[in-house]
């Protein structure tokens, strides 16, 4: 089994449902008590929230991906898996200045929409997902389309997530408006909707909605175990 390199803390939240699920399902593969091989070097998530989004410096929060990346490297784990979205925006960047690859969360989705034969998606996530290119560049490549929300969905969305959900908060009302939303993609072309925040999932399931959906945690750590017991 390869040691997973996981990059967390972004928000903690989304990184405990990573290395549940992880582990969960290498326990399935393997059987008895298994667990995943897995290192976790954890960000302070106030600190590239500063950076990211208080002060607008990309580079200092890429710095401070880089920096958990490289740590991971050096504790000799054979691939990166981060347990958030919007952070993906830095991986090119990043995979030049570090020897073992990423497993990039917004491949291995566009594998999964293609695989379920679907051909246009809506996004839902951070304002930096939403409207950054890392997911329609790897949409477009498997031929899928992606329908982004309108302006006061995205602002919706994005500040639901900062206030609420890696605050550990999820509420009815807030559901509500997630399933509304996603309702009107539908109606406005999206066969189906990626939830491209990592605490999404754990407002919203596929109960909640008739369209289908895909959670980026499930695919990506789905993906994680299959690389990590892959020779």
């Amino acid at each position: 089994m390869k040691k997973i390199g996981m990059i967390g803390g972004l928000s903690w939240v989304s990184t405990a449902a990573y290395y549940r699920l992880i582990n969960e399902i290498m326990q399935k593969k393997l059987g008895g008590v298994s667990s995943a091989h897995l290192l976790l070097e954890s960000i302070n998530r106030e600190e590239y929230i500063d950076a990211a989004e208080k002060r607008g410096d990309d580079r200092t929060a890429c710095d401070i991906v880089l920096k958990a990346a490289q740590s991971v490297e050096r504790g000799s784990a054979a691939f990166i898996v981060m347990a958030c979205n919007g952070a993906h925006r830095f991986v090119p960047e990043i995979e030049l200045q570090i020897e073992i690859p990423f497993l990039h969360i917004a491949d291995t989705t566009a594998l999964a929409i293609k695989a379920a034969n679907i051909s246009s998606v809506a996004i839902l996530g951070m304002r930096q997902t939403m409207e950054g290119q890392f997911y329609p560049e790897a949409l477009e490549r498997h031929g899928i389309a992606t329908i982004v929300p309108e302006e006061a969905e995205k602002s919706f969305i994005h500040d639901s997530i900062l206030s609420e959900l890696v605050r550990n908060i999820f509420l009815d009302t807030t559901r509500a408006r997630y399933v509304e939303i996603i309702r009107d993609l539908h109606a406005r072309g999206a066969e189906g909707v990626i939830l491209g925040c990592t605490e999404i999932p754990l407002l919203v399931s596929e109960n909640d909605v008739d369209v289908p959906i895909f959670s980026t945690t499930d695919i990506h750590c789905r993906a994680a175990v299959e690389m990590a017991l892959t020779h």
